[in-house]
């Protein structure tokens, strides 16, 4: 099928962020949009008031009749077994992971496509602002929430589109980009790969190896010899101290990281600002800069896109702030990702006492990681553990929460129910919260800020 026979697309799953992000492309470009998806959510109901018709009842014959100009698309996440896409692929419907509808989005524009363990969903969307900011106009599908784009989705007149290159089934393999950044390969979607070897040469390097002729590679320093029998593909490093991109000089002031930045031909740009939390993120600023100057944006607006940026929705975000408690919101959901975000707390608050609600994500990502989350959350004052979030997954014998827990030194830890944990953290009145994982955590820190809101409005 091509793209330009489509004038309706049927989403399986339309509420993930990713789905909803090709929804919204869809929909802008006058598309009828429908979808199913398993949970009315703050998403879904904003598709809905943007013209798109969802249900939340799993009844396959409301999955439309075959028509040609019908596309049906889904996501990995959906079970196998799952009635409508059973039913659409019985049916002769014409149907599409949502992975290969990106591949034929981009295929004829200039794409860029951020991947990595870690660090996507950042670096991509500060990647576009600073795109933007130069006046390059870019498309963009993003992981997350942008502040700064009010979605996930930004709709752009040029050729450029900036696209979250993911790992997970292989989905990253749909993209052929003009200029692609990898920021890290550490082991993650091991029921996928098999093991991290497999991960990196039909993952990683596979995907490297399908940048276009003459096209760009910028990767950070430490793996770059990974990636060194690439034809025809120029390769670019970065990094903090080391790197043909390199952050030099960093520093903390007013509150904010401000750094030079050293390009390959040796040019420094002094003084670049970023208000975003963590050495890490310093890092992920200066690959997103590597591709503005490569894609043909200038210093000034470099220096004005990143200064004015503001960040994504549940990396890093401070819900709720008095003068002695602050509530912090992230997805860390691997332990490089919580080790990164207790550092960066640590960092922003060094006299505050550091406390954590961790939710694991997965029972494979918690049966393969467990010592990892052990190690990083043994990191903070106080640890909560909940609840693994399994999202997809049937249950693994022996795999819970008390796995993590069980590995941990830190003798300030607990291991609670939902509920429990809720009634725990209605009690907190100083310090740092910090509020980790990439399943529903999200609807109990509602919860929990809604609890300290009524609290002070109660006391005033």
């Amino acid at each position: 099928m091509q793209l330009s026979d489509v004038r309706r697309v049927y989403f399986i799953g339309i509420g993930g962020i990713g789905m909803s992000a090709v929804a919204r492309y869809f929909r802008s470009r006058g598309f009828e949009v429908m979808g199913y998806d398993k949970t009315a959510t703050t998403l879904t109901r904003t598709l809905e008031a943007e013209g798109m018709q969802i249900h939340y009842t799993a009844r396959p014959e409301l999955l439309p009749a075959p028509a040609a100009d019908l596309l049906v698309v889904y996501t990995p996440a959906i079970p196998t077994d799952f009635a409508e896409l059973q039913r659409a692929r019985a049916g002769g419907h014409t149907l599409m992971k949502r992975s290969q509808v990106l591949g034929l989005i981009s295929e004829a524009m200039q794409c860029v496509g951020i991947a990595g363990t870690h660090g996507k969903t950042t670096t991509t969307t500060i990647t576009t602002y600073l795109m933007m900011t130069a006046g390059l106009d870019p498309s963009a599908f993003l992981g997350g929430i942008a502040r700064d784009f009010d979605g996930n989705y930004v709709h752009g007149d040029s050729d450029w589109v900036v696209v979250e290159a993911d790992e997970y089934d292989r989905s990253f393999l749909t993209l052929h980009p003009e200029i692609a950044v990898i920021l890290s390969t550490d082991p993650d979607h091991l029921d996928i790969y098999g093991d991290h070897e497999k991960m990196i040469e039909t993952g990683y390097r596979a995907y490297a190896r399908q940048i276009k002729a003459g096209g760009q590679l910028i990767v950070r320093y430490d793996i770059a010899d990974q990636f060194t029998d690439l034809d025809s593909v120029l390769v670019s490093t970065f990094g903090i101290g080391r790197g043909d991109f390199c952050a030099h000089n960093i520093r903390v002031v007013d509150g904010a990281f401000e750094f030079d930045l050293r390009e390959p031909d040796g040019h420094l740009i002094q003084n670049l600002r970023t208000a975003l939390p963590g050495r890490h993120n310093v890092e992920n600023a200066v690959a997103a800069c590597a591709v503005t100057r490569l894609a043909g944006g200038d210093e000034v607006h470099l220096r004005e896109g990143l200064a004015n940026f503001h960040g994504i929705a549940r990396r890093f975000e401070t819900v709720y702030r008095t003068d002695e408690l602050v509530i912090i919101d992230d997805y860390a959901h691997h332990p490089t990702e919580l080790d990164a975000t207790i550092r960066a707390a640590r960092e922003l608050y060094p006299d505050r006492t550091i406390r954590g609600v961790f939710q694991p994500h997965l029972y494979s990502r918690t049966q393969d990681f467990a010592p990892g989350f052990a190690r990083a959350l043994d990191r903070l004052d106080e640890a909560i553990i909940i609840p693994i979030y399994p999202a997809r997954e049937a249950p693994i014998a022996g795999v819970t929460s008390q796995l993590v827990y069980g590995m941990m030194k830190n003798e300030k830890r607990r291991l609670l129910t939902d509920v429990q944990m809720l009634e725990v953290t209605a009690q907190l009145t100083d310090g740092v919260l910090l509020l980790l994982g990439a399943g529903n955590i999200d609807a109990l820190v509602q919860r929990i800020v809604a609890q300290h809101t009524k609290t002070v409005h109660h006391g005033e």
